[in-house]
C-alpha cells in the first residue's frame, strides 16, 4: 500500500467519503420534495460542510475552492441516485449505511490533513471529528431535521474513538495506508454496534425549576 502515494491514498479516501456523504444528502433530501438543483446543494453541503470548518479552524483555504472534483463527485452522486435508486437504498438502513461510511472516511481524512499541519494529537481527533460530522449537522438544519450529533446516537464519540485508533496505530507504527482503514472501519463499526443494540449516552433530564 505504501507504493502508493500517502496523498493519493488520503484523496482516494476523501473522494469516497464525498460520495458517500453526498448520497446521504441527496437521499434525506429527496424526501423533502426538492428539485435536483437543490438536491444536488443538499448532498454538496454535506459532503464538504466538516472540511471547510476544519480549514478554516486550520487557517488555509477551504479545499474545494482549488479543486473542482468534490462539485463532480457530487454531481456524479446525483446522477447515481437518479439511475440507480432502486438499487441503492432498496435496504431501508441505506441512508444510514451512506451517512456512517463517511463518516468514518472523513474522519480520517481531517485526522491526516491536522497530522500534516503539525497539530497535537487532541487536536487532531477533534479536527476528524468535525470534518465527519459538522456536514451532517448542516445538512440536517437545512432539511429541519435535529441533527444527529444531537440526538442519543453516538455519533461524534465514534469519531473519537475511531482518531484514538488511529494513533494507537501510529504508535506501533503500522503502515499509514493500514492505519487509516483500521481507524475508519472503528468508526464505522462503532456506529453501526450502537445502533444495532441501541447503545447510548444518557439524555439529560429536566432541570427541577420547582420554587421553594
Amino acid at each position: 500500500m505504501e507504493n502508493i502515494s500517502q496523498t493519493d491514498f488520503t484523496i482516494l479516501l476523501d473522494l469516497f467519503g464525498t460520495f458517500a456523504f453526498a448520497i446521504s444528502g441527496i437521499r434525506l433530501a429527496s424526501g423533502k420534495q426538492m428539485d435536483w438543483f437543490g438536491a444536488y446543494i443538499i448532498g454538496l453541503v454535506t459532503a464538504i460542510g466538516g472540511g471547510t470548518l476544519r480549514d478554516l479552524l486550520l487557517d488555509i483555504t477551504p479545499f474545494w475552492i482549488l479543486d473542482a472534483k468534490y462539485f463532480l463527485t457530487t454531481a456524479i452522486a446525483l446522477i447515481a441516485t437518479l439511475l440507480f435508486k432502486d438499487k441503492l437504498f432498496k435496504w431501508g438502513s441505506a441512508l444510514f449505511m451512506f451517512d456512517t461510511i463517511g463518516l468514518g472516511l472523513f474522519t480520517i481524512v481531517g485526522i491526516t490533513k491536522s497530522i500534516d499541519a503539525g497539530l497535537p494529537i487532541w487536536v487532531c481527533i477533534v479536527m476528524g471529528s468535525i470534518t465527519g460530522s459538522v456536514g451532517g449537522i448542516i445538512r440536517d438544519i437545512l432539511l429541519n431535521e435535529v441533527p444527529l450529533l444531537f440526538r442519543k446516537d453516538i455519533y461524534a464519540l465514534s469519531c473519537i474513538a475511531g482518531g484514538g485508533v488511529y494513533f494507537i496505530c501510529d504508535y506501533f507504527n503500522l503502515l499509514t495506508g493500514v492505519t487509516e482503514i483500521i481507524a475508519a472501519l472503528t468508526v464505522i463499526i462503532v456506529r453501526l454496534i450502537v445502533v444495532k443494540f441501541h447503545i447510548h449516552l444518557p439524555q439529560l433530564q429536566p432541570l427541577d425549576t420547582k420554587k421553594e
